[in-house]
């Protein structure tokens, strides 16, 4: 009888699978086995590329003469820890009872390689092969992945990106990190009065390290300059009080002047105690003018569904943790059936998800854990909320490659109480967000009023929120101040013309503040963003697609730099900052191959590897591209160092 064979990227995943597919036989050494299937496992990676000296023992020792190193063909080994497990899958992929695998590793880049080095290193043939592609690990979804399988060679494009991933990475590293090593380890190991120093130079985490170092220097260099604005109290009584800022505007007598700091503040004390002076001169009060008077709306609307990155930097600003501890957590929730899959890029949903999110709403209403899920949740489904949704700007499958936003399942309640409390923070997190986008927008009542005092113009702007809509989910226990601040009843009775009095003047002096150090979950959205730090939540939608690294391997490239001690990180505050070792071997890589550091040269390899994965750039001309790329970088400094 044939039987089928599933291979998952985890052995608790199996057990869902297996829990999945009524698979109740016997749990034998590294598999499960009923009659119509088998399961099976890896432990994350099985198989790695061979050290250099697999090709040739000589290239055990590290030498100049041998680089740049450039295999005609790469070769792979089985890692020892794991043989066991590897020679489990081998034999079950030898078994002729079994004619048909389902591939159902993780869904995505790195899933896909770990299952294609064990095929590669099997090399079995005459198998019907298919790949399970899920969103989440709910017993609807599994089934809907194994029905709708699709053959495994429709994968090859995302397979072939992954193994050339992989050995852009392993070149980068072994060519430059002996290169450097052999030229500037020495000097290094001087300076820090160490005995050796091996530079380790990595595609990613090189670029990630000088944008910490960067940061590092302009937080040094920056030197405070003193500015001094001038606020205005306008009024009659105490109770009709209001505040004005002094604004150098066209009509100034200051405008474009070279006293000025910027607009609103001059760069002496004198100068504003002199236009102080002009205006109050002798006269108390003064009389004063409404100049004008602007009254708007705003709409703000919920912001958009959490990926990986986004979740990651909340993460780190809320609970002060770093990136991998998040991917941990979520990767946990993931696994007890909580939420879709962590490792996303995108902040949507796809339409075919919206078409059926009714069940993700119905199920968080059975959620015990936090009443305001539930009553929200509920509060979405009597009003209707969700009728809009498929229209919204949190729907668009252009803004999807393998994954849609995380959000929460309905399903899973069963494992909650088992969480940890930072899984279940997060949890609630997530899912708070997800139910925000359903919510009607908040609306702000904005008064802007400007007042004249003899030719120069005060500034006064009121916001108050008179609609919570999303706020009342996502934010129900800010104050009056962060939804909006407190109305002033005397600003909204003013109208153009009316005269009002100016009661005092006086100098709020400010200084500039340095650029903030990255925090590790800061560096994450600057990864995400080409080295940028994108604080504006949509300008980081509209220039996404160009990032270093990619969501499943960003937390570890912070975790490897703070291993081999090129940064340290703050345990309270997250923040990072570069070691003595970290600084010196960014200058070295900055005088040889500076352009390691250039994050958006980072980001073009990694958008070649995406073009790869969608078929619209052959991996040959990418791996040529890569070639000469490593020989003329390995030939320019070794020249240099003649």
């Amino acid at each position: 009888m044939s039987k089928a064979l599933y291979i998952t990227e985890k052995p608790s995943v199996a057990m869902e699978f297996a829990k999945v597919l009524k698979i109740k036989g016997q749990r034998r050494n590294g598999y499960l086995e009923a009659e119509e299937a088998v399961v099976t496992w890896c432990v994350g990676h099985l198989v790695t590329m061979s050290y250099p000296d697999a090709y040739d023992e000589a290239l055990k020792k590290w030498s100049l003469k041998t680089l740049p190193f450039l295999p005609k063909e790469y070769k792979y080994e089985v890692i020892p820890t794991v043989k066991n497990q590897f020679d489990v899958i081998q034999q079950l992929l030898h078994r002729s009872d079994i004619t048909s695998v389902y591939v159902c590793t993780d869904s995505g880049r790195e899933g896909e390689y770990i299952y294609r080095l064990v095929d590669l290193m099997v090399g079995v043939e005459g198998k019907d092969k298919k790949r399970v592609w899920i969103d989440s690990q709910t017993e609807e979804e599994i089934l809907r992945g194994i029905k709708e399988a699709k053959p495994l060679s429709e994968y090859d494009p995302l397979s072939d990106s992954a193994f050339l991933r992989a050995k852009e990475d392993y070149l980068a590293g072994i060519n430059f990190s002996r290169l450097l090593t052999l030229i500037f380890g020495k000097v290094i190991a001087k300076k820090l009065q160490k005995e050796h120093v091996v530079v380790a130079v990595g595609r990613v985490m090189t670029c990630v390290l000088g944008m910490i170092v960067d940061r590092e220097i302009e937080v040094r260099k920056f030197v405070k300059t003193p500015f001094y604005k001038i606020n205005g109290t306008f009024g009659k009584t105490e109770s009709d009080e209001y505040m004005g800022e002094w604004k150098a505007v066209e009509a100034s007598r200051y405008h474009m002047s070279p006293m000025l700091f910027n607009d609103n503040g001059f760069k002496e004390k004198r100068d504003a105690e002199k236009l102080i002076e002009d205006l109050m001169g002798n006269e108390t009060p003064v009389k004063a003018q409404i100049d004008s008077v602007k009254k708007s709306k705003e709409k703000k609307y919920a912001p958009l569904l959490y990926n990986l990155a986004e979740l990651q930097a909340e993460c780190s600003k809320k609970f002060k943790i770093n990136p991998d501890e998040t991917l941990t957590a979520v990767q946990t929730l993931y696994e007890k059936k909580l939420v879709t899959y962590p490792r996303t890029d995108a902040r949507v949903l796809s339409t075919a998800v919206a078409k059926e999110i009714n069940n993700h709403l119905k199920g968080l209403m059975e959620f015990r854990g936090n009443t305001n899920i539930k009553d929200g949740a509920a509060k979405v489904l009597q009003n209707q909320w969700i009728k809009n949704i498929k229209s919204s700007k949190y729907v668009n499958d252009d803004k999807i490659t393998d994954h849609y936003a995380i959000i929460p399942t309905g399903k899973g309640f069963e494992n909650y109480n088992r969480l940890k409390e930072l899984d279940k923070k997060i949890y609630k997190l997530i899912t708070l967000r997800f139910l925000a986008i359903f919510y009607p927008p908040a609306v702000f009542q904005k008064l802007a009023i400007v007042t004249a005092v003899k030719g120069e113009l005060f500034q006064t702007n009121q916001k108050v929120c008179v609609e919570q809509g999303y706020l009342e989910i996502l934010k129900p226990d800010l104050d009056d101040k962060d939804k909006g601040g407190e109305e002033n009843q005397f600003l909204n009775s003013l109208r153009k013309g009316q005269q009002v009095e100016l009661k005092s003047l006086e100098i709020k002096e400010g200084e500039t503040t340095p650029p903030k150090r990255y925090t590790s979950g800061s560096i994450i959205l600057a990864m995400e963003n080409a080295g940028k730090l994108i604080e504006d939540e949509e300008l980081r939608e509209q220039i996404k697609g160009s990032g270093i690294g990619t969501s499943a391997t960003r937390a570890e490239i912070i975790k490897k730099l703070m291993r081999i001690e090129y940064i340290d990180c703050h345990d309270k505050t997250q923040v990072l900052t570069p070691t003595s070792l970290g600084e010196l071997i960014y200058l070295v890589v900055k005088k040889s191959i500076p352009d390691l550091l250039n994050p958006k040269l980072t980001a073009s390899w990694e958008k070649g590897l995406e073009m790869v994965a969608k078929k619209e750039l052959q991996k040959d001309e990418y791996m040529e591209k890569l070639e000469k790329y490593i020989t003329r970088k390995v030939s320019k400094v070794l020249n240099k160092a003649k």
